[in-house]
């Protein structure tokens, strides 16, 4: 089957610098491609060349007849004077024809649409609003390929997950740029990676990129050994995952298990814990009996709230739930109507917020970092201000530029790093990854691994939620903080059954699981733990008979005790995985 768009021999540069030099690549029906690369690396510059909004400065780019094609990118603009409606809808006429489409009814509910309203002047709306509104209009059209820029920018936990799976059931091309991992793992089938020029292609989602790209780096003795040590240790993670992140291929695992084989957990949680206690003494944040509302809202009522030394905790909730609310009441931005806060004595507290905070546009970046602290510490790791810089994608050359010159992707990382300098033990972070490419998230999470404090997170980037927090907390519009054993799963969840209409007779997934009880579930993740720490156990026994066997090749007797040794610890090593796979399932 021919391709729906070619590319030969396609270069573009703007300046000196080749964002795509000689780029020959094209896209297939119904193939879904995710695109990855640093920022400034040419990603949106590829989008843009392919699907006809840039014309390439040399080279061929074709699309076959009568394509229907769609395109949001970063710099979509609405028409003015219009209102919601009259974009997401404007190929309908009267309400009954859009209504009776069971596919436009899920993208208006599904992307937020009805809560931004239909008679909304387009004029009134946010960056975020107006970017949602774009992408409802392009999906609601009849497509062949739609080519996506950030889409799950602005888009919640929820609106993230229905975004993917609107895609995998549309069965259309689609080329998307974005740094949310967990969506790219769900959804491209290829992943291309923009760099110096050129574009490589994976098979698989980011899983497999990273496995792939940590092998060609093994593979070539490469001496990139900064970027190998965060792919290992990323690998790792993927491999101590949910069962969703290792059904990789063999040869693939196989390939990787050199590089993984001596890499500790991302973090050692006790050690932490412990540390932050030391830090921290038992009082860290707390909310009593609170009360905070927003107009005529009531988002916390009559709320008690502790925060602990050392939790590490993801808060999630739709748009407007009022996460942001919390964080500024934790801060001690606002004030609730009722209850009070309380803050610990040996509280340093530092907060991430959406908003840039006002940075000294007379300096140049790296003093600018410099100018909070010279050195950091975390944890047991030191640095100073230019190695932290680096680590959250300000190379070297780059620190020598005015703040004043920055983007904003680039302002809100030196707002990072200069919170980060401050060496707080209460993090607040709101929306975190906004702006990141995909190696500085990785960076970041390597630092966050290893901070020992008390840490809130506010983001749609599932990925790092998963990765970063070990307790979910949800706002779920009642009023009250709720506490969630089986984490970002469960929250979907019970999203999931709160929108069915009442009544619904067929059981479905999400009703099996609003039954079972937090009990039960904290039973399950306990019985997890213990047959995890249980099957290490056994392998490393296992490793160690092998050993034995080999020691004592020139004794028979002491071979058969061993060997029958070893047959009855693989045996219970089945046994073991076994019942992990059935507890295992009772949390999914």
């Amino acid at each position: 089957m021919a391709n729906l768009v070619n590319l030969e021999a396609v270069s573009k540069s703007y300046g000196v610098k080749p964002l795509l030099d000689g780029v020959s690549l094209g896209v297939a029906a119904g193939q879904r491609i995710g695109v990855v690369g640093l920022n400034g690396g040419g990603k949106t510059t590829l989008l843009e060349v392919l699907s006809g909004l840039a014309e390439p400065d040399s080279g061929r780019v074709s699309h076959v007849g009568g394509l229907r094609m769609a395109v949001v990118t970063q710099r979509t603009e609405l028409p003015a004077g219009s209102t919601v409606g009259e974009v997401v809808l404007e190929r309908y006429g009267a309400e009954h024809e859009w209504a009776a489409d069971a596919r436009v009814r899920s993208i208006v509910d599904g992307l937020g649409i009805t809560a931004i309203g239909l008679e909304t002047p387009t004029a009134n709306l946010s960056g975020g609003e107006r970017r949602r509104v774009s992408l409802a209009a392009a999906l609601t059209g009849e497509l062949d390929f739609v080519v996506l820029d950030e889409p799950t920018n602005h888009l919640d936990v929820e609106g993230v997950q229905w975004l993917a799976d609107h895609l995998l059931t549309r069965r259309i091309a689609v080329v998307v740029v974005t740094h949310d991992r967990w969506f790219l793992d769900t959804v491209a089938s290829v992943t291309w990676e923009v760099a110096n020029g050129r574009v490589e292609s994976y098979e698989g989602g980011y899983a497999d990129w990273i496995f792939a790209r940590a092998e060609r780096a093994r593979l070539a003795a490469t001496a990139e050994e900064k970027r190998q040590n965060l792919a290992r240790k990323e690998l790792a993670w993927l491999r101590r995952g949910p069962q969703a992140r290792s059904s990789k291929p063999r040869y693939r695992i196989d390939a990787a298990e050199a590089l993984i084989a001596d890499v500790p957990p991302p973090r050692d949680s006790v050690e932490l814990m412990a540390f932050a206690k030391r830090r921290l003494g038992k009082t860290v944040l707390e909310l009593e009996d609170t009360t905070y509302q927003v107009g005529d809202r009531t988002l916390l009522d009559h709320v008690t709230w502790r925060v602990g030394p050392g939790d590490r905790i993801g808060l999630v909730g739709i748009n407007g739930s009022g996460k942001t609310s919390l964080l500024k009441l934790l801060g001690g931005d606002v004030e609730g109507s009722t209850g009070r806060r309380i803050e610990g004595k040996t509280v340093a507290l530092a907060h991430l917020r959406q908003e840039l905070d006002d940075l000294p546009a007379d300096l140049r970046v790296l003093q600018a970092i410099e100018q909070v602290a010279g050195r950091v510490v975390f944890g047991k790791q030191e640095m100073t201000a230019s190695q932290l810089g680096e680590k959250l994608g300000f190379p070297q050359a780059r620190q020598w530029t005015p703040v004043g010159d920055l983007s904003g992707g680039e302002r809100r990382r030196l707002q990072l790093c200069r919170l980060l300098m401050a060496e707080p033990n209460v993090l607040l972070l709101d929306e975190p990854t906004n702006d990141l490419d995909i190696d500085t998230l990785q960076q970041l999470e390597d630092l966050l691994d290893g901070w020992p404090g008390t840490m809130i997170v506010v983001s749609h980037d599932r990925y790092l939620v998963e990765r970063v927090c070990d307790t979910i907390v949800a706002l779920f519009g009642d009023g009250r903080i709720t506490h969630l054993p089986g984490g970002i799963e469960e929250y979907l969840n019970r999203r999931a059954v709160a929108k069915e209409p009442a009544g619904s007779a067929a059981p479905t997934a999400a009703k099996a699981e609003a039954k079972k009880s937090a009990a039960d579930l904290r039973a399950a993740q306990k019985d997890l733990g213990r047959l995890e720490r249980k099957l290490d156990q056994l392998h490393t026994k296992e490793k160690k008979l092998h050993g034995s066997l080999l020691e004592a090749a020139t004794d028979p007797a002491k071979l058969m005790e061993l060997n029958a040794e070893l047959k009855g610890v693989q045996g219970e090593i089945e046994d073991v995985e076994a019942r992990w796979l059935e507890t295992s399932e009772l949390l999914e």
